[in-house]
């Protein structure tokens, strides 16, 4: 039997939230353990039981009686560092790509336009990706990171991007945690590296991305003959 996705949600409008819980629950696999109206509730509710994807709105209030916007952007990466295995899924209504892209540099996990109604009728497919340390951007802003500064689809990878995916390659069964120790660098560094990776690869997942770089002649598939 598999074992459930452990899914919390912050999100203030209930309504929104609803809709969520009516897609989410079309999977058997998937089990929401928490829901979240403030900000500053969002520690408790990581704390409280082991969870495997977030939802967040980055525009919720910070408690009930601070309707101020709750400071997401300087909460996540603690959280990414906390929980190296928490995949974050951003959903909002904001569009700008400067945002999107410091979001990714911090580590997140996805982003999705709330106006875009596809991505969220395929919100359990989503979400079982993210748990299986994969990626997922609404078309446009998946497009809008893959761009280089002059404008064209960028696919050259980094060093450090490289040197990730040739230890994801190497050792699939390492958490990110692990592989992040291995490269000496924080959990959102990696993050925010196989991201980059996946994005300019015109892939979602770790598997896609090795995949990619078998075909491109980067990475050599071992056979067990060789091994043997």
């Amino acid at each position: 039997m598999s074992t459930n996705i452990k899914v919390a949600i912050l999100e203030d409008h209930q309504s929104i939230i609803d809709g969520y819980l009516y897609r989410l629950n079309e999977s058997k696999d998937i089990e929401v353990v928490g829901t979240a109206y403030y900000g500053e509730d969002l520690d408790q509710m990581l704390e409280s039981q082991p969870v495997d994807v977030l939802i967040m709105d980055i525009n919720v209030p910070s408690r009930r009686d601070n309707p101020n916007p709750f400071p997401a952007l300087h909460v996540i990466p603690r959280i990414i560092q906390n929980y190296p295995e928490l995949g974050i899924l951003v959903i909002s209504i904001l569009t700008q790509q400067t945002l999107i892209q410091a979001l990714v540099e911090m580590g997140v996990s996805g982003y999705i336009f709330k106006q875009d109604g596809e991505a969220i009728r395929q919100l359990p497919r989503i979400v079982t990706m993210i748990a299986k340390h994969g990626i997922y951007f609404s078309e446009e802003a998946f497009n809008k990171l893959r761009m280089d500064k002059g404008g064209e689809i960028s696919q050259t990878l980094t060093a450090r991007q490289l040197e990730a995916l040739s230890l994801c390659a190497a050792y699939p069964n390492l958490s990110t945690a692990e592989i992040a120790e291995k490269m000496k660098v924080a959990n959102s560094t990696l993050r925010n590296l196989l991201s980059g990776a996946y994005l300019r690869l015109n892939v979602r997942t770790r598997i896609g991305a090795i995949t990619r770089l078998q075909q491109l002649g980067l990475i050599v598939k071992s056979s067990p003959d060789e091994i043997a």
